[in-house]
């Protein structure tokens, strides 16, 4: 295989290049889609302390001038059906607004800031990249950077960031920076004949027939004609405590999987929990930079691979995880196989609006969550506000570093007009308690409940509770040795423990059982007068009293919001 020779020169004198396959493929799948805001990649950083803005509009100038793909012009070949490219336009010019000083409202910022997220590129004529440095106050000043997804993705955007920190902290310090010239995207794209493709294209089909196309969802769909606003998603997530964390990463690794594996099988595992399918295709974003001469360039080599996850009723999370390594594997092989050619293949009558294989779209986000350009001055990457999502739903796995240890961090985007937050809430709720059996109950199915079913008890009868409440207890904790008066977590729970637990007590008192009020009522004692009606409703603090009372009602509001 070759690099991608140029194609030759235009009259106007601009050497044109033939497109990636990726780039290919996103012209030739989203072709009617290249001006939706689902083909962009905004990035907004909150810098807080004292900026050089020259310096910074000069470091984010040099920045969008250095790398070829951001000067890059497009065209389409139409008789020859292909895409072209030449890197020998002008750059963009980073704008700078002093809003304090032109007295710009707070809203009319953020208006600014939707705008220039959403405005879409002219990739004939435009610089696929635009950018705008915005001065709030004296302490506190926006980057706001938005790129073309033709020739960006994740991986490119951690470097821009890193270009841009590099050259403001040699600017502020009057030194020139130590940078490479970066490589020109045409040199590191190896090109392969037609018949290795179609080889490989049809491996991968035949590995995923017959698996459905669809993913069935646990949640109400709210009917929509198609319209723009369907794209608008919104975020919920959630956090494993340390200790949970480490014990799901542990069987995991005993298994051989990865977060990024772990966190497909918690998703397909619920799945299957609350709906009927038991056969899934699972989206995800493979970095495509296996080659190391890729390493310094910003382009679009990132592309969707699919996985197969199957789950037969006996299989255990163990079962779960080591089917997600192998089509895991099967997947990270075949991750140059093109997806257009694939779609054609098994789903040609696709919505072209959605993805083309599934729905459904898990990644491991590696997203740098704050820079420090310079002692003293720190950027934080804002929420997007509005974000837009092209899947019904996406799952992105994290670890986090904390005092105690590693977190596992879950969020989930969906669109908002298609489904509701209560479904989400829900579903999230789910994938703990998914997470929580997989920690606990590795060798138990899936598919089965992780707990004993438990008579039922004379609510009325105040003994009857206390045993109900304690063999809960010894469900949960799978320990005989309880005692009435000490806490759930004196007598080792932990957060996921406890999501477990409310979901025992609530099926077997037909009550509705919250997670703040077990806080509030951590003993046997407590929580049989709890399911009786006794106890009453956990309740905000009220104003001022004693700080360990303030304190321990944040920690329950704040166990509640997780559920």
């Amino acid at each position: 295989m070759l690099p991608a020779a140029p194609y030759g020169t235009s009259p106007a004198g601009h050497t044109w290049y033939p497109a990636t396959r990726v780039q290919q493929g996103i012209w030739v799948l989203d072709r009617d889609e290249l001006l939706r805001p689902t083909q962009l990649v905004p990035t907004v950083v909150e810098f807080t302390g004292t900026v050089d803005h020259a310096a910074l509009v000069g470091a984010v100038g040099r920045s969008l001038a250095r790398h070829p793909s951001l000067r890059a012009r497009f065209r389409l070949d139409v008789k020859r059906r292909r895409v072209e490219y030449h890197t020998d336009g002008p750059p963009a010019e980073p704008g700078f607004l002093d809003a304090e000083a032109e007295g710009w409202t707070e809203e009319e910022v953020d208006r600014l800031v939707r705008a220039l997220c959403a405005t879409p590129f002219d990739l004939a004529q435009d610089a696929p990249a635009r950018a705008e440095v915005i001065r709030l106050g004296a302490d506190r000043t926006l980057l706001v950077l938005n790129v073309h997804h033709i020739i960006f993705d994740g991986v490119s955007r951690g470097m821009l960031l890193e270009d841009v920190c590099a050259l403001y902290r040699a600017a502020v310090e009057g030194a020139e920076p130590e940078l490479t010239d970066p490589p020109h995207p045409a040199a590191v794209v190896a090109e392969r004949t037609p018949e290795e493709i179609a080889e490989q294209v049809a491996e991968v089909v035949d590995r995923l027939r017959g698996a459905p196309a669809e993913v069935l969802l646990p949640f109400t769909r709210t009917p929509h004609d198609g319209g723009e606003e369907s794209l608008l998603g919104a975020t919920l997530a959630t956090r494993l405590d340390d200790g949970t964390t480490a014990k799901v990463m542990a069987v995991a690794a005993q298994e051989g999987c990865t977060p990024f594996m772990l966190g497909v099988a918690l998703l397909a595992g619920t799945l299957a929990r609350t709906g009927p399918q038991r056969d899934f295709l699972i989206a995800f974003a493979w970095p495509g930079r296996d080659d190391p001469a890729t390493a310094d360039v910003i382009g679009m080599f990132m592309t969707t691979v699919v996985l197969r996850v199957t789950l037969e009723p006996g299989d255990t999370w163990r079962d779960l995880l080591g089917g997600v390594r192998i089509g895991g594997m099967e997947a990270f092989v075949d991750s140059d196989v093109p997806l257009d050619a694939v779609s054609a293949a098994l789903n040609p009558d696709r919505n072209a609006l959605w993805p083309p294989l599934s729905p459904v779209l898990v990644n491991l986000d590696e997203a740098p969550r704050s820079l420090e350009p310079v002692p003293g001055l720190t950027g934080t990457l804002r929420p997007l506000d509005p974000m837009f999502i092209k899947y019904d739903l996406a799952m992105f796995v994290r670890l986090e570093d904390t005092p105690g240890g590693r977190s596992l961090a879950l969020s989930l985007d969906y669109p908002v007009n298609v489904f509701g937050h209560d479904d989400l809430s829900r579903f999230l709720n789910a994938l703990r308690h998914s997470a929580a059996d997989l920690a606990t109950f590795p060798e138990n199915p899936v598919l089965e409940e992780s707990v004993r079913p438990t008579a039922a008890a004379d609510l009325d009868d105040p003994a009857a509770r206390l045993e109900l409440v304690r063999s809960i207890w010894r469900e949960v904790l799978d320990t005989d040795d309880i005692a009435d008066d000490v806490s759930f977590f004196e007598s080792g729970g932990d957060s996921l423990l406890l999501v477990l637990l409310v979901e025992r007590l609530g099926q077997v008192s037909g009550r509705e059982v919250r997670t703040m009020d077990l806080f509030r009522q951590p003993t046997v004692i407590g929580q049989a007068d709890l399911i009786a009606g006794a106890a009453e409703p956990a309740a905000a603090p009220a104003a001022g009293g004693d700080r360990a009372a303030l304190l321990n009602a944040a920690r329950a509001q704040g166990a509640g919001a997780a559920r």
